[in-house]
């Protein structure tokens, strides 16, 4: 297996998400299916002077389930799209709070997989947590 988070499509997914630009977000894939994702919490991302906005965790926790998604599914040409997810969130999350993301892959079926997604801050704390059903479908990369 090469290393994924050199694949061609993994590369297109880190060229296009400007959401993930726009927010901060960088991740490392460390094997199909799993991911390690990262945040730092800026003045942009907070809903009240001092917390984030809940918004920008179910992004952050959506970007982290389907990155490890994707990363199960590059090798065989496929890119997904989340079809639902469900949010928990158990702590406040604060400006300069530095956050990681974990994703594993629960169950793969033909084109549906199902995730988990975990976020921590920097006291190892969990904070968040997603669970995402994703569709798999072939990937259509143009040429330049």
């Amino acid at each position: 297996m090469s290393d994924l988070n050199h694949h061609p499509i993994i590369q297109k997914y880190i060229e296009f998400n400007a959401f993930g630009r726009l927010i901060g977000m960088s991740f490392n894939i460390t094997q199909p299916g799993i991911v390690d994702y990262s945040l730092s919490i800026q003045p942009q991302h907070l809903a009240t002077p001092n917390a984030a906005h809940g918004g920008l965790i179910a992004g952050f926790l959506d970007a982290v389930v389907g990155v490890g998604a994707l990363s199960a599914v590059c090798e065989e040409g496929m890119i997904v799209s989340t079809v639902e997810m469900k949010v928990s969130y158990f702590e406040p999350i604060f400006l300069d709070d530095r956050l990681t993301g974990i994703s594993k892959l629960m169950k793969r079926g033909k084109r549906i997989l199902f995730m988990e997604g975990e976020v921590f801050n920097q006291h190892g704390v969990l904070v968040a947590k997603a669970s995402a059903t994703l569709n798999a479908y072939p990937a259509r990369i143009k040429s330049e």
